[in-house]
């Protein structure tokens, strides 16, 4: 029976790492991206994290359609990890999706998860529990991503 596993946690803290820790070099499994590189330091990420996967499975780039990126690798792959739902919701909050529209998107997230057809992990940030954002969009993303995760 296909399981899901929600990794959360702070920036920079490992997550990806161990999303992808543990599973086979040569097995089917599909990674579903969702990082673009919009500058510098995003494209050395996504570099490192590209060098830490087996260059047996394969890549999907979902930066704003995951669910139907997803819904495709679930059927096609044994484990399929999705790194990472935070910069999912920031694609789809920088190129203007309304709230509802961007939580009716994770509630098509949510029914795969429920009865996912392969293993599947989601990586997304922990919000919340750290500094209160000052802005008006800041506080935006931090409750859109958490009503996401």
């Amino acid at each position: 029976m296909a399981s899901s596993l929600f990794i959360v946690g702070g920036a920079r803290s490992g997550k990806s790492r161990f999303a992808v820790s543990g599973l086979p070099a040569r097995g089917r499994v599909t990674f579903v991206a969702t990082a673009e590189p919009g500058d510098q330091d995003m494209a050395a990420r996504i570099t490192r994290h590209q060098a830490e996967r087996s260059p047996h499975w394969t890549t999907l780039e979902a930066p704003r359609d995951l669910v139907p990126r997803l819904t495709a690798a679930l059927a096609a792959a044994d484990t399929v990890v999705v790194d990472c739902l935070t910069l999912w919701v920031s694609n789809l909050v920088l190129g203007g999706d309304s709230d509802e529209s961007i939580l009716k998107e994770a509630d098509a997230l949510a029914a795969l998860v429920a009865g996912p057809a392969a293993d599947l992990r989601l990586v997304s940030n922990e919000v919340g529990l750290g500094v209160h954002p000052p802005t008006a969009e800041g506080l935006r993303f931090r409750d859109v991503l958490g009503f996401v995760n």
